[in-house]
């Protein structure tokens, strides 16, 4: 049985004949000896057809439809063209050698040819890897591995390729510094409370919050030189003036120890530092929910932008939440606890992430359990919805946190919730209103240039109706004078009455209006006329 060879170069489809197959194939150490030597390979492989790419577009597609196990059409005439022909209803006496399975199996489905690819065929291609410039005489090395290094460059960035803006893996970067700011913000902030706190150790209670305290700790520097002249000031940075008043107070009756101009500058230098990453952690955070409207606008508004960036974070993508399955998407982030609860048999965690949502904090202790599996199967209802769906909405998010909602107050007043099937179809209703809304407005902009010059045109078609309809009348009043004088004619033919009334000519008037009656007339004067010829 012959075998043939299928070989997808960067340059084009190259079609090889092995010879001695039978012999060669009891031992694969055989051809793997032979492949370094060209002219003990070249006496098993030949070439038979080789059919290049027209472009480099075209090279790329070949090779994202052979990556995907696809033939197309150019491979499909190639091997119709260079194989043995087979009559119908008998076998082929020859094999077709590839290096993708799915590319085989597709080809034998196609155009019945049998398809291999096992350990000798691929040693045998790796042969004719190694000597394909020797082959194609036509063809340079130098030519061979700038199509290599072209096609390679265009296909990874082809694979690449995607949305700039619902990119999620910045998302997950936005989201890990965030958490990472926290924690060094949380440090640095307890280390400038008790550096400070030598000099002020009473300020430390009047102010709570790190960014403020940081911000006062830089504005006061020298406790001894605060007076009530900066009340005014600290109100502005406290936002209250009684705690201004305190901190003054405070600093007149302080325990704290005196500190020297250069360890006071150390203290307002890392203060300001600590300020800077509180600033820039907050505009982080904006960036965050504007990605996020982006990206998964339908999760962000069921369960949070700093949750939904969580579970996505965790997952790896977007597109790998969506794949998760509700349960699985219950427990993320709990990994750990769950694998320690399988090996001790003990009780699995109810929660991971979303237990950090709002939903899961409102519902009762004995029902925590239950709000987290109902909430993970609607986030993950929406990660698939963002996911997988074209328009940029967040009418599904909002009706699934109605749900949720609905589903609160069923656990604690008992009121029953709707049905999901009533809820999404009131979203696909309000998705079609949007859309519809849209497609109107972006016509509307572009017609208004041209309604001015329809209606320029619409007046122009109009006084050439009133100047047709005029011409009309003026043509009927014409005919009119002209048919007048005819019936004075045939009156004074036909004679008048002897009184001189005009009851004759209203008769004839009658007469011509009525087409009926001039029809009798004349066929009682043909009759008359036939009588008197007789």
């Amino acid at each position: 049985m012959a075998l043939y060879l299928l070989f997808e170069s960067a340059s084009g489809y190259a079609l090889f004949h092995a010879y001695g197959m039978d012999e060669i194939a009891q031992d694969t150490q055989a051809v793997r000896d032979s492949i370094v030597d060209l002219n003990r390979f070249g006496q098993v492989v030949k070439l038979t057809a080789f059919s290049p790419f027209s472009s480099a577009i075209d090279a790329l597609n070949q090779c994202n439809a052979v990556s995907e196990g696809i033939m197309t059409d150019e491979l499909r005439n190639f091997l119709e063209l260079n194989l043995p022909k087979v009559k119908e209803g008998k076998k082929a006496k020859f094999s077709v050698g590839v290096a993708e399975p799915k590319v085989g199996s597709q080809i034998s489905e196609v155009t019945k040819i049998p398809c291999q690819s096992n350990e000798f065929v691929l040693e045998l291609l790796r042969g004719v890897r190694l000597h394909f410039d020797k082959f194609i005489k036509e063809l340079k090395p130098t030519d061979l591995e700038k199509a290599q290094l072209g096609l390679g460059h265009s296909y990874s960035r082809a694979k690449v390729k995607f949305n700039v803006n619902r990119v999620d893996n910045m998302v997950i970067q936005a989201i890990f510094l965030l958490d990472t700011l926290d924690k060094d913000i949380n440090s640095f902030s307890m280390r400038v409370r008790e550096w400070y706190g030598y000099h002020f150790p009473e300020l430390v209670k009047i102010v709570n919050d790190n960014y403020i305290y940081a911000k006062i700790a830089k504005f006061v520097e020298d406790k001894s030189h605060l007076s009530e002249t900066h009340i005014p000031a600290l109100a502005d940075i406290v936002g209250d003036e009684d705690k201004a008043k305190d901190i003054v107070e405070a600093a007149k009756a302080s325990m704290g120890q005196d500190i020297s101009p250069i360890d006071l500058i150390n203290v307002q230098q890392f203060a300001q530092r600590v300020i800077n990453l509180s600033e820039y952690r907050k505009k982080l955070y904006d960036y965050l929910v504007t990605k996020m409207s982006d990206i998964a606008p339908n999760l962000a508004s069921l369960i949070g932008e700093v949750v939904g960036a969580r579970l996505i974070s965790h997952a790896g993508s977007l597109t790998n939440l969506a794949k998760c399955p509700a349960s699985t998407l219950q427990i993320l982030g709990a990994e750990k606890a769950l694998f320690r609860a399988l090996k001790t048999r003990g009780n699995t965690p109810k929660y991971g992430l979303i237990f950090h949502s709002s939903f899961i904090g409102r519902a009762s202790s004995r029902n925590k359990g239950r709000m987290a599996r109902y909430l993970a199967n609607k986030c993950s209802i929406a990660s698939r919805i963002d996911c997988f769906s074209e328009t940029n909405t967040t009418v599904f998010g909002e009706k699934l946190r109605e749900q949720v909602e609905e589903r609160l107050d069923f656990y604690d007043k008992g009121v029953a919730p709707r049905k999901n099937l009533d809820v999404m179809k009131a979203a696909l209703e309000s998705v079609t209103q949007e859309d519809g809304k849209k497609k109107e407005e972006t016509p509307a902009k572009k017609s208004k240039k041209k309604r001015t010059k329809g209606e320029a045109d619409d007046g122009e078609v109009m006084d050439v109706d009133i100047a047709a309809d005029l011409g009309t009348e003026k043509k009927k009043k014409k005919k009119h004078k002209l048919e007048q004088p005819d019936e004075d004619m045939t009156e004074a033919a036909n004679g008048g009455d002897q009184n001189g009334t005009p009851k004759k000519k209203k008769k004839k008037h009658e007469k011509d209006e009525d087409g009926d009656v001039k029809m009798g007339t004349e066929s009682k004067k043909k009759k008359k006329k036939s009588k008197s010829d007789e």
